[in-house]
């Protein structure tokens, strides 16, 4: 799980060029969004279309639970975990 973890961290990096940030700098349970990592909605779809490309996961817009796994990186990573199982 944690090479996952590295992996998203990087890929939000590079999806989002987050030129000034290393993924040392991303907390693993930290929120993405809002006071955390200060991602926005806009942010939100780039990170979507990245993550169904990169490891084929299929997302809703509709799901009530999408915004739960993208809370944090962890969450995102157990999300990818689960749906590859």
């Amino acid at each position: 799980m944690d090479a996952l973890i590295n992996t998203l961290k990087q890929m939000i990096i590079e999806t989002l060029n987050l030129e000034d940030i290393t993924p040392d700098d991303i907390e693993t349970d930290a929120p993405l969004f809002g006071e955390g990592l200060g991602l926005d909605s806009i942010d939100a779809l780039e990170l979507g279309l990245a993550v169904k490309n990169r490891y084929g996961v299929a997302l809703s817009a509709e799901s009530e639970t999408l915004r739960a796994h993208f809370f944090s990186v962890a969450t995102l990573a157990a999300f990818i975990k689960q749906q590859q199982a």
